[in-house]
């Protein structure tokens, strides 16, 4: 749990400011659940330049609480939470000492999204929250106000947890749960999870990731783990001390956050899928008639393939349907085994290609056809697709035929300014797999929009 926070000042000399604002947005990971905002009396005037910059005057103060009559209320709301600010050591400097002056050791952990900023978004002109969030195409109102600010601040810490493929912020916060000492019971993890679309990951006792999984939905496929009878299974269950999740809304992105995570983060019960888990490819090769067959085999990284499977099983299913959608033939692509014509000439589905009535050139030019159709290279694309809400969008960017990431968006301008979209992207590996995982969904499933630009 977070507890996002501006605070606004009178200004004045270092360890002297009096707190003017607070605005502190409990945030569990995916939505505010909790909030505090008040003005507050400092009990000293305030700088004219800061009352230029924040339009808090002394009259607005006078029948506002001092900070005493808040301090409980602050404690509450920040009790077991992770504190977060833009520049952290400044708010959470004049935090502890406006606690010191009533006499308290106010002592929580603390995140400063100007350096997580730094590391995760590099390369900006500036850190400074107002030109960080205008280029990141975060809205912002009441700027240099507490409640504006910290409502900017939870946006880009949201963005800046889905940046965070290494996931070092969320096994942070699971390490703090973890030093309270809390043993949840299975039941409990699973009664808190979403039936949505999205990753989820399991820890062990040192907060450590030992699975990461996606699911349509998380609760379901909890279950299933922690009621499974499996080797696998029951390991988890013996050694997972708390699941954590995040949305998606998109299967895509599901599916491409988990083949990324998985290679990066490494988790132990993950083995099989740390590396590739196509292992089987579909390649065209020229017979001995001049016609193009397309064949399913064991990947081979020397040749260059058209997409891939996880089974020679998916990969025969997909042949027959692609075999049936262009009017090839069974027959040359390995389906129909026969001395004669294959079963689709016999149903008039095949021009008779296996028993060389039908013309090389014609039959090669619907296998191209295919092909290009599956080709990413030069593709400049957006594929647009459902979020994590109603107001929300997806977004994965496919740049020159390389995939470069994926963002969410709830403003059109975001999309449509491409400058703008690279900056929200949250940067992901082109490889095989991705190629794969986007070419295999777009497929099988609709998607909202694709934009090309």
């Amino acid at each position: 749990m977070y507890a996002i926070l501006d605070i606004e000042t009178t200004g004045g000399q270092f360890n002297e400011e009096g707190i003017t604002e607070i605005a502190i947005y409990k945030f569990d990971g995916h939505e505010v659940v909790d909030q505090f905002i008040s003005l507050v009396n400092p009990e000293k005037p305030i700088q004219p330049f800061v009352v230029k910059l924040t339009g808090i005057n002394n009259a607005m103060l006078r029948s506002a609480p001092k900070f005493y009559e808040v301090a409980k209320r602050i404690i509450e709301i920040t009790q077991d939470c992770i504190v977060v600010a833009h520049n952290s050591s400044f708010d959470y400097r004049i935090l502890r000492t406006e606690f010191s002056r009533l006499g308290y050791d106010y002592i929580r952990p603390t995140l400063c999204t100007v350096e997580l900023s730094q590391k995760l978004i590099p390369g900006q002109p500036s850190y400074s929250l107002g030109k960080l969030v205008r280029s990141l195409g975060i809205p912002v109102a009441d700027r240099h106000r507490a409640s504006g600010d910290a409502m900017a601040t939870v946006k880009l810490f949201k963005m800046l947890l889905a940046k965070d493929v290494a996931k070092e912020i969320l096994i942070s916060s699971i390490k703090a749960e973890i030093k309270k000492g809390l043993t949840p019971k299975l039941l409990d993890i699973v009664e808190s999870m979403p039936t949505k679309t999205g990753i989820y990951y399991i820890h062990n006792e040192k907060g450590d990731l030992i699975y990461i999984g996606k699911s349509k939905n998380i609760k379901k496929r909890i279950n299933q783990h922690f009621t499974g009878t499996s080797g696998k299974s029951k390991k988890i269950q013996r050694e997972v001390f708390a699941v954590t999740y995040e949305e998606t809304g998109s299967e895509l992105i599901a599916l491409l956050k988990e083949s990324e995570e998985i290679k990066i983060n490494k988790p132990i019960y993950n083995r099989s899928q740390r590396k590739t888990i196509f292992q089987y490819a579909l390649y065209v090769e020229k017979d001995e008639n001049g016609y193009l067959a397309l064949k399913v085999q064991k990947a081979d990284g020397r040749k260059k393939e058209i997409t891939s499977f996880t089974s020679i099983q998916e990969g025969k299913n997909m042949l027959f349907k692609i075999t049936a959608e262009h009017q090839l033939c069974q027959k040359i692509n390995g389906l129909y085994e026969t001395k004669n014509g294959c079963f689709q000439l016999k149903i008039k589905e095949c021009n008779g290609a296996c028993l060389g009535k039908e013309n090389p050139e014609d039959y090669n030019q619907r296998v191209e056809e295919f092909i290009q159709e599956m080709k990413f290279e030069n593709n400049n694309m957006v594929i647009i697709d459902r979020g994590r809400s109603i107001e929300e969008r997806s977004a994965v960017l496919i740049e020159n035929g390389i995939y470069k990431g994926y963002c969410f968006f709830d403003l059109n301008y975001q999309v449509s300014n491409i400058e703008i979209l690279k900056n929200i992207i949250i940067p992901m590996q082109n490889n095989r797999d991705t190629k794969t995982i986007i070419q295999g969904y777009l497929r099988r499933n609709k998607v909202m929009r694709i934009l090309k630009f």
